[in-house]
């Protein structure tokens, strides 16, 4: 096993630190009921399709709301970053 050169510096996989923003598209029109689940984004619907938008602290809180769609048996189309 090799050490890391002395001095040398490991950048972390995210530069900007702090929330980031996302856009996760699902199928179909989501009910008020179905959108409690997911508090802190907003929604829109496009032809068809929910998008979920907001910011999220980390990628612990990503996976989070990843995990509550597939509990809910929706089907996910994208995630994105955004720059809002």
């Amino acid at each position: 096993m090799r050490a890391h050169p002395a001095g040398g510096h490991i950048a972390p996989v995210d530069e900007h630190p702090g929330p980031t923003h996302y856009v996760i598209r699902v199928r179909g029109v989501l009910s008020d009921r179905l959108l409690i689940a997911f508090p802190g984004l907003r929604s829109r619907t496009d032809r068809g399709d929910t998008q979920l938008a907001g910011a999220l602290p980390d990628q612990a809180a990503l996976h989070g709301v990843l995990a509550r769609i597939e509990a809910l048996g929706l089907e996910l189309l994208e995630v994105r970053r955004s720059r809002r």
